[in-house]
């Protein structure tokens, strides 16, 4: 499960409005170009940028097991075709590159939220849009950051209770029915509860955030989120 690590790294120190605009224009770089070439550059920053942030890339791949999934089956869809000659390879290699580049995307993203708490994100982004669009962007970043590990968590418990009874020899299609309405039924269970509790503490739409300033280490990280966003139109 990805979440919130206190270290002392240097994303850690990094000013969450930096690391935002790297984390977009490493993604907007990424979309842009699709070359051999482009993609071992790109796999060469995310790697560094997962060095700054010490991110396990086992935990993390694990955290994304069901992305991993379709994004290797996507190739492998795209590769076969309704006659002769079954499989097309073009088709299956353009597919995987665009895989490969979501997946470089993602581990950036690990990056940043292992490095970054859910208040330094919103006020990041409130602070970057102004106005209620920033409010309602960052009560949903910071709901989203909050309440997806919960979920998580439960989708877990009920998968595990399935298997002590002996729920994984059922068919896979029962087994994911059975998962999806348990599932859903916590999901709205938890909303109710999220809801009464934040009126219980009087939600704020704009309330005291943790304070942001740009350091020395920020200068470097903005040029590179300038460099990458300007790589993407070349």
């Amino acid at each position: 499960m990805l979440t919130y690590d206190p270290d002392d790294t240097l994303a850690h120190r990094l000013d969450p409005r930096s690391k935002l605009a790297v984390q977009l224009g490493f993604a907007a770089t990424a979309l842009a170009h699709t070359s051999p070439r482009a993609l071992i550059a790109l796999t060469a920053v995310a790697a560094a940028i997962l060095l700054a942030a010490r991110v396990p890339l086992r935990e993390t791949l694990s955290a994304y097991r069901f992305a991993l999934l379709f994004l290797s089956l996507a190739p492998v869809l795209a590769a076969l075709t309704f006659g002769p000659p079954w499989i097309d390879l073009a088709d299956g290699l353009a597919s995987a590159r665009a895989s490969y580049r979501v997946l470089l995307v993602l581990l950036v993203s690990a990056a940043y939220v292992r490095s970054t708490t859910v208040r330094d994100s919103r006020a990041a982004i409130q602070r970057t849009v102004p106005g209620k669009p920033g409010q309602l962007l960052g009560i949903g970043v910071a709901l989203v950051f909050r309440f997806l590990p919960v979920l998580q968590a439960d989708l877990r418990t009920i998968s595990d209770a399935m298997a002590a009874r002996l729920g994984d020899q059922r068919s896979a299609v029962d087994r994911a029915s059975t998962l999806g309405l348990l599932g859903l039924s916590r999901a709205f269970d938890r909303a109710d509860r999220l809801a009464l509790a934040m009126q219980a503490r009087c939600f704020a739409w704009n309330p005291t955030l943790p304070a942001l300033s740009l350091s020395r280490l920020d200068y470097p990280a903005l040029v590179v989120a300038v460099v990458l966003a300007l790589s993407a139109l070349l």
